[in-house]
């Protein structure tokens, strides 16, 4: 059960490294994305695998120099993975202190198998060495099936989830659990942090909250924090009964009277 709590942290981590590294980068081209006509600018736009999507790019240079384009990505990012990308080569030319504008189908018909539900997705442009120029960020609602990538990730957690919670409970209620406090907020700390994982996918699936660090890292934080402090205030586990010592038997003797 140590595994999952390797996994979360991992993810985490690579969660809250994501931003600085993100910030750090310097684009040198401002872009403009729409797909079938609409601006995807911070906003949300349906990605249907039964229907190729036409994206239109447009990218405004401001420095003196002009920049070679080498292709377009689109990605799916969940929980610090990626679960899909599209790298479109459509070369071209942005011209110092101009601008360069290019349309092009985007085939998803895979996406049913990848994902489902809402998820950050990111387009760049990326030059021949795979540096990115600059991009947009918005949210894919992908109209997957819930047997993609995505979907069995989502049950295999709560499989596991309940497995940890299951193995917990069963040691609290055999008396099982360490008679040190923290040791046993440390047992419910995978647990913990499964359902928050759980409960970001969740979200994500039903179209309610895309899984973003910002909504990610407070909901499985929260969920790790809640169950320590349930594992911290379990009764202290009470000690075996003793077993019963078998003494010697005494025998009487009886004897006839008379």
């Amino acid at each position: 059960m140590g595994r999952l709590t390797v996994v979360a942290v991992a993810l985490l981590g690579v969660s809250l490294l994501g931003a600085p590294v993100a910030a750090a980068q310097n684009p040198s081209l401002e872009v403009t994305v729409t797909l079938d006509g609409r601006d995807v600018t911070g906003g949300t736009v349906a990605l249907d695998p039964s229907a190729p999507a036409e994206v239109s790019v447009t990218a405004v240079n401001p420095t003196g120099s002009p920049k070679e384009v080498r292709l377009v990505r689109v990605s799916g990012v969940a929980l610090a993975l990626t679960f899909f990308a599209y790298d479109t080569t459509i070369p071209f030319e942005v011209p110092a202190n101009g601008q360069a504008t290019r349309t092009f189908p985007l085939d998803v018909r895979d996406l049913d198998g990848q994902a489902i539900g809402l998820l950050p997705t990111s387009i760049e442009l990326l030059d021949d060495d795979r540096v990115v120029l600059g991009g947009v960020e918005a949210v894919a609602d992908v109209r997957g099936s819930l047997w993609s990538v995505y979907g069995v990730f989502g049950i295999a957690m709560a499989l596991l989830t309940a497995l940890t919670w299951a193995s917990a409970l069963l040691a609290l209620a055999r008396h099982r659990l360490s008679p040190n406090r923290f040791r046993r907020a440390l047992r419910f700390l995978p647990a913990g942090i499964g359902t928050g994982l759980v409960a970001v996918v969740t979200l994500s699936v039903l179209r309610l909250v895309p899984p973003e660090p910002a909504v990610e890292i407070p909901v499985v934080l929260g969920a790790a924090l809640i169950a320590m402090v349930l594992g911290f205030l379990t009764p202290h586990p009470s000690p075996p009964a003793p077993e019963p010592v078998d003494g010697p038997t005494v025998g009487l003797t009886t004897r006839p009277l008379g």
